[in-house]
């Protein structure tokens, strides 16, 4: 029963946050922040008017409520900065219709649903919110200390001293490291941060915030426009990079495009080339590239393509046969025959290009195993293109046809089809009685033998 009243109230802390997010966000769209606080258990914070739909906290309504609050919660405040943090982090990874083993803030819950007086602010302006230090700062009278758990581990803190710890999170993916997972793996630090204050029995205040959004939605000018007039908001879509091109006489030969060229060498830190190939002015010379009709050699590192004709298909394919990493004198070489091939026509493009998981790139040679290379939102062109333009030919994707989700259609589409003959077919076999009874006429008599 406890249990059951434990998971309800958890659910409801959370759905009455997803509901303040949602009834904000259809409001006044500019640049802002949550922040949530809490205090630890047996200390109250004070409350706060639940703002209207569309506020945005400012500066000064957040220095007057922690003006208030601070004057009656503990004085050791944990400050828990996240490099970016938007009130959609908290509606699409939390665990807001009861999905608790889906929430990517476990331990931000039951922090939430220990506190007898959580404070939620699901819209607090940028600029307030990158000020909360600060403000904690000359509220306090002390510095703050940056931290992290195991720092925190050795540290002795005093309940009756002011303490401002300073624990950073990041939010920055990497090559398989989705928006989810670098929540969840804050959210572990949170959860350890918190462990540790509670087993040397120290109170708390503590704040989750961020320093700017990670999702910035721009606001339309009003300038040539009517005060009556509606216009949609839209998310700011930052400038897509050119295509490295190598050019001939008569136009464009190979174009080249990538999200990230990601390369690593023994399981190292990876390493992003593509803001020097692609950036505008960048130091990528194509110069020794060359092109004809039948084989295409892009050298940068070095990408080799050919095309030949198929006579079951009736048409030319092109295939990339090679690519080459060029490093101290030593070159990698991979094959990538076997996955990376489209109509002559065509483009290729595939999300996800790689030589370690489900690879299209296979090493061909002893070295090229020290290194891993990750191609995203890959896409190469190196015959037929047409002249004076940028864009790429219609692209192969390297997706399959059919897709698990098509798969599992198909087979429970047939196996309803055959429940159905099978059905069918019992009802065909149901026979009536041809004989009745005749009450005019002699009855049926049925022989018994002993």
């Amino acid at each position: 029963m406890a249990g059951s009243e434990s998971s309800s109230k958890l659910r409801t802390i959370m759905a009455f946050i997803a509901l303040l997010f949602a009834l904000l966000s259809t409001g006044h769209c500019s640049s802002q922040v949550p922040l949530v606080m809490w205090s630890s258990e047996g200390y109250t914070l004070p409350p706060m008017a639940s703002p209207a739909a569309g506020h945005i906290i400012s500066n000064d309504q957040l220095v007057s409520y922690l003006n208030s609050a601070l004057g009656s919660a503990p004085h050791n405040v944990l400050l828990f900065l996240q490099d970016k943090l938007s009130k959609d982090d908290f509606t699409r990874y939390g665990g807001v219709f009861g999905n608790n083993h889906e929430s990517a803030f476990p331990n931000l819950e039951s922090a939430l649903q220990s506190s007898s007086s959580p404070l939620v602010l699901p819209a607090l302006s940028w600029l307030g919110a990158s000020a909360v230090p600060g403000l904690l700062q000359e509220k306090l009278g002390v510095s703050p200390l940056s931290v992290d758990p195991d720092t925190l581990a050795h540290l002795r803190l005093n309940a009756s001293d002011n303490t401002l710890l300073l624990i950073i999170l990041p939010y920055s993916t990497g090559a398989y490291l989705s928006c989810k997972e670098v929540l969840r793996s804050n959210d572990e630090v949170i959860g350890k941060v918190l462990s540790i204050m509670k087993a040397q029995g120290v109170p708390y205040t503590a704040i989750y915030t961020g320093l700017k959004p990670s999702r910035v939605i721009e606001e339309p000018s009003m300038v040539g426009q009517s005060s009556m007039g509606r216009s949609l908001l839209q998310a700011v879509v930052d400038e897509v990079k050119p295509p490295l091109m190598f050019n001939t006489t008569s136009g464009p030969c190979i174009m080249l495009w990538a999200q990230n060229l990601n390369v690593s060498f023994n399981n190292l830190e990876w390493i992003d080339l593509g803001p020097l190939t692609f950036a505008p002015g960048g130091s990528v010379s194509t110069a020794e590239s060359f092109c004809n009709e039948t084989n295409s050699r892009l050298i940068f590192s070095s990408f080799s393509m050919s095309q030949r004709r198929y006579p079951v298909s009736a048409r030319n394919w092109f295939t990339l046969d090679t690519v080459e990493l060029l490093f101290n004198a030593d070159t990698a070489i991979y094959n990538g025959s076997r996955g990376i091939y489209a109509p002559a026509e065509y483009s290729f493009h595939c999300q996800n290009v790689n030589n370690f998981r489900n690879a299209l790139l296979v090493p061909r040679t002893q070295n090229a195993t020290q290194w891993r290379i990750l191609f995203t939102d890959f896409q190469i062109q190196g015959f037929s293109i047409l002249n004076r333009t940028t864009d790429f030919s219609y692209a192969s994707d390297c997706a399959g046809f059919f897709t698990p989700g098509i798969w599992m259609g198909l087979i429970t589409s047939l196996l309803m089809l055959l429940i159905l003959t099978y059905g069918m077919h019992m009802i065909m076999q149901l026979r009536s009685m041809d004989r009745f009874d005749d009450p005019k006429g002699p009855s049926i008599s049925v022989p018994q033998s002993e």
